[in-house]
């Protein structure tokens, strides 16, 4: 999550607020809820606790599911197409996932995601 919001691009996103919860459904309880806050005018923001903010989009995968996506070994639409992402909240938000998260600098750029 730290990594994923030090490259998460902003613009995709709505002009607001936005708050995105994952939910690691293969960690145990109290390590399975992470946040990111996307402000166009603070930037972006992980949260280890909920923020208490409404939730724009809830994406729920096991880690590796998510961590495949972010380094460009998967898609989001081919994990949610596979039943390994369920997305649900903002369809506008949920539709540009893919755009919004971009990949991480370790992702080589030949990979699936793009």
């Amino acid at each position: 999550i730290w990594d994923m919001h030090r490259f998460l691009v902003i613009d995709p996103l709505p002009e607001r607020r936005v708050c995105l919860q994952f939910v690691f459904n293969n960690l145990p309880t109290a390590r399975q809820n992470y946040w990111l806050l996307a402000d166009p005018q603070s930037g972006v923001e992980a949260c280890y606790a909920d923020p208490g903010y409404d939730i724009d989009l809830y994406a729920v995968s096991s880690l590796r599911t998510m961590t495949a996506i972010w380094m460009g070994l998967d898609t989001v639409k081919k994990a949610v197409s596979d039943g390994r992402l369920e997305l649900t909240g903002a369809r506008e938000v949920a539709n540009r996932m893919q755009e919004w998260l971009g990949l991480s600098p370790f992702a080589h750029e030949e990979r699936m995601a793009g």
